[in-house]
């Protein structure tokens, strides 16, 4: 799985994230791609697996335990530095993985399930601080839970002060939000605030999916597809596209495939010897589960719009070599079970 290089990979990853500040093509609202000519490169998808090798390889060697203050600091400077470079893009979606997988790969390190939820904290300080009755509520169930727990003075403090500093400065990074990017939060919140721009997608995805019916209207059938009813079809709503033309069987058939790669890809996480080959699994089907609940739950209009891609389905050069890379990964760690 070339372990050893996985530091090499992730400072190929910053250098290119850096680079792609200046010259970057623009497209969409973002600067994400570099322009082969033949073919747009995408950094932050197959750094994806850059940032996945790092922390496996820096967290199957640390010898310290699984809720100590600096193994956690390190394993998250290691997984926010891309992070925030790819939310300079801005490409909200994507650093949602990072993060994500991040957590997964933690929690099966042996981080305890209540150092999960304080590390989860900032997030609920950032929702709840548009409500400042919420977020005081939310501060004192944090401070009752560290009393609790009574963790080391230093993460204790921290915890304290990284939640105050995120209920603080969340109306500031929701400014520094592309407009794009607020748009598709409030239209989520309440389609009717945008029926014929930003929710106008949402609304054309539930119909395409719902006029599909049971079996579908047939292959390249599909009325809300052929009538380019339904915006980047070919992308981010390919999920409502196949609804539409295969119906709830063939949708609950794509979403029964992707399933049991991920329910493979775990059980040969439990089973490998090598710890950080078990990590990399972790990694790899969080990443395919993410995007997955993600994008589908986009076109159902469950979950904002992001522009995460459907693994194996959505048209697109880089992600669609991300997805044989992760099951690449996954197979790898399969076939050499017994390795430590």
């Amino acid at each position: 799985m070339h372990e050893a290089l996985s530091y090499v990979y992730y400072f190929l990853l910053i250098v290119l994230l850096v680079a792609l500040m200046f010259y970057g093509r623009q497209g969409g609202g973002s600067q994400r791609w570099f322009d082969l000519g033949f073919f747009h490169f995408q950094p932050s998808e197959l750094g994806k697996v850059a940032v996945l090798f790092v922390l496996a390889r820096y967290l199957s060697y640390s010898t310290k335990s699984s809720q100590h203050f600096r193994r956690l600091f390190f394993s998250a400077l290691l997984v926010f530095i891309p992070t925030a470079l790819v939310l300079q893009q801005p490409d909200l979606g994507t650093s949602l993985v990072y993060l994500t997988m991040m957590l997964a790969v933690l929690f099966f390190s042996g981080l305890p399930t209540v150092y999960l939820l304080l590390i989860l904290a900032p997030a609920f300080s950032m929702i709840t601080s548009f409500h400042p009755l919420s977020y005081v509520v939310l501060f004192a169930l944090l401070i009752v839970i560290l009393i609790i727990l009574r963790p080391r003075a230093v993460m204790a403090s921290a915890i304290v002060v990284i939640n105050l500093v995120f209920g603080i400065i969340t109306p500031f990074l929701w400014n520094r939000l592309a407009e794009y990017q607020q748009l598709r939060i409030k239209v989520f919140l309440n389609l009717e605030d945008d029926r014929l721009g930003a929710g106008y997608q949402i609304i054309q995805s539930k119909i395409a999916i719902g006029s599909g019916g049971l079996f579908g209207k047939g292959f390249l059938a599909g009325t809300q597809t052929n009538l380019n009813y339904l915006p980047v079809r070919h992308t981010d709503f390919v999920f409502s596209v196949m609804g539409e033309e295969f119906g709830f069987v063939g949708a609950v058939l794509i979403i029964i495939l992707l399933g049991a790669i991920i329910f493979l890809g775990l059980r040969t996480a439990m089973r490998v010897r090598n710890k950080f080959a078990s990590y990399v699994c972790i990694g790899a089907i969080t990443i395919l589960f993410f995007q997955t609940a993600v994008n589908i739950g986009m076109t159902l209009g469950l979950m904002p719009v992001t522009g995460l891609p459907l693994h194996f389905v959505s048209y697109g050069g880089s992600s669609m070599i991300l997805s044989w890379l992760l099951l690449g990964l996954l197979v790898n760690a399969e076939l050499n079970w017994q390795d430590y």
